[in-house]
């Protein structure tokens, strides 16, 4: 499948993957604590990956190590546990909202420190998919006014961390193969996420006997191997075929499953929602519109 197709594609994926992440943490977050939460989901996609990556790491030298090892702290585990905070005070939803800031972020980003090229288009695009984020965030607050809105600092700072990670992958670690990226990143997780998991207890008999532990391991098990492994290597081959403003627009796509999800577990939504979701379609549309026009020539 030529690229201009397949991004797409791997688009479409991971929306889908990381849409239906936001309820699952909601879920889990009934057994777990956030941070548990984010250490057993670094714990099984670490486990997972080593199984059917573990040749891919003969790939990397000593100074990939170094960037491999930064993309999994900053792009998988403290976001993890950020956005697991999040949701213990406001909408799944919401948390995936305020996740669009993400491709605003690595224009930013890249601009500032990897001395990306960004063309015109896409600043527009990007700018109009934020418009219809920010309508989200304004429709989400009207509908819940007794959430916790404070608590939405952690999905910004998450959202910065996955900007910066983008670029990382596209500037230092083109030419390594989306699945030794996320092989190496984990496999120097999991010591962490175990070292945080008896810190937390979460070893004690009394925790691993309890009926919610057994349900919210479950749901972060399904996180862990679609949401984190699988979707995990579709990002990272996606950086490398595209460029990180595109990757990144995922995240406009994401709030649309999310709320999706959240309608079906009894969270409110209306038109004015509707309405964001087709404007932050119409920025990821514009952010792309050139580019793809350049290829079909």
């Amino acid at each position: 499948m030529p690229n201009q197709y397949l991004k797409w594609f791997f688009l479409i994926t991971l929306s889908l993957l990381w849409g239906s992440s936001f309820i699952l943490i909601k879920k889990s977050l009934l057994g777990l604590s956030p941070i548990q939460l984010g250490a057993v989901r670094v714990l099984i996609t670490g486990i997972v990956l080593i199984l059917f990556g573990f040749k891919k790491l003969k790939q990397l030298n000593k100074q990939q190590w170094f960037w491999v090892g930064l993309s999994g702290f900053i792009g998988t585990f403290f976001p993890s546990i950020l956005f697991a905070y999040a949701e213990t005070e406001i909408d799944s939803a919401i948390a995936s909202i305020l996740n669009s800031t993400v491709p605003l972020l690595a224009l930013i980003v890249g601009l500032s420190f990897f001395g990306a090229a960004f063309i015109r288009k896409q600043f527009i695009g990007v700018f109009i998919g934020l418009i219809g984020s920010v309508l989200l965030i304004f429709a989400g607050a009207s509908l819940n006014p007794d959430q916790n809105y404070w608590f939405s600092i952690f999905p910004i700072i998450a959202s910065v961390m996955y900007a910066f990670n983008a670029n990382i992958i596209k500037k230092y670690l083109q030419n390594v193969s989306a699945l030794g990226i996320a092989t190496g990143s984990f496999l120097i997780l999991i010591p962490v996420s175990i070292v945080v998991l008896f810190a937390t207890d979460f070893f004690t008999v009394e925790k691993l006997k309890s009926p919610e532990t057994h349900q919210a391991l479950i749901y972060v098990s399904i996180l862990a191997v679609l949401g984190t492994a699988f979707a995990k290597i579709i990002f990272n081959r996606l950086i490398q075929i595209s460029n990180p403003v595109f990757t990144t627009s995922v995240t406009y796509l994401i709030p649309i499953i999310a709320l999706s999800w959240g309608f079906l577990d009894g969270e409110q939504f209306n038109m004015m929602q509707f309405g964001a979701g087709l404007i932050i379609l119409l920025g990821v549309y514009l952010a792309n519109k050139k580019k793809r026009l350049k290829n079909r020539a």
